[in-house]
């Protein structure tokens, strides 16, 4: 157990942040796994913007690798890209 105040705090801290991230993280996952299962290029587009957002916001804040987020923004791009 900490024996600071300032190492209380900290605990407390981290924890909400750790919330937060997960919380951010999980809806950006569920953003991309509507956007791959979308058929329509012009709703898919739209989509992509807002998922683009959330996943450059992610890497900014440091919860994923800014590499995964162009990997990811990519891939969703290409898949974009391929509907008729």
């Amino acid at each position: 157990m900490a024996n600071h105040k300032s190492a209380l705090k900290r605990i407390r801290a981290n924890e909400t942040k750790r919330l937060r991230n997960r919380y951010q993280h999980k809806s950006t996952r569920t953003v991309v796994r509507k956007l791959r299962a979308l058929t329509d290029k012009v709703a898919a587009t739209e989509l992509f913007k807002t998922a683009a957002s959330m996943l450059d916001k992610l890497a900014r804040k440091n919860v994923i690798h800014k590499n995964k987020a162009a990997n990811l923004k990519s891939g969703l791009a290409k898949h974009i890209s391929s509907l008729a």
